[in-house]
């Protein structure tokens, strides 16, 4: 069984950083894309990042090309997002997910972490 675990939500203010956290378990993420979607208060979930196992390649939804980072530590089983110049309207539930390449992970993730809140202040 694969578990995904999110850290590093919380309150910033607007125009500042956040570095997102995700930790596998149960699966070797070396060989596999992960990315992060979001979901606001009434909105559908949407796609924001995504890289592939190597790292080489890495994709982003036009609302954080930029300023988000999606980065992955392999050895350690880790995948990041860091998240720069936050606007209010990043404010959401932040997911990391897995599956094996990167059009699967954008369309339909086999596995999901719980979720940590990121809420930016104006």
């Amino acid at each position: 069984q694969v578990r995904l675990v999110e850290s590093g939500g919380g309150l910033v203010q607007a125009g500042g950083s956040r570095r997102l956290s995700c930790v596998a378990s149960g699966r070797t993420l070396a060989t596999y894309s992960m990315a992060w979607f979001r979901q606001a208060p009434g909105k559908a979930r949407e796609f924001v990042a995504a890289t592939t196992w190597t790292g080489g390649t890495t994709y982003y939804t036009d609302s954080v090309r930029g300023r988000f980072t999606i980065s992955r530590d392999n050895a350690n089983n880790t995948v990041y997002l860091q998240m720069n110049r936050l606007k209010p309207e990043d404010t959401a539930v932040y997911y990391c997910a897995t599956n094996t390449s990167l059009v699967e992970v954008r369309r339909t993730p086999d596995y999901w972490g719980q979720g940590t809140q990121v809420t930016v202040s104006s």
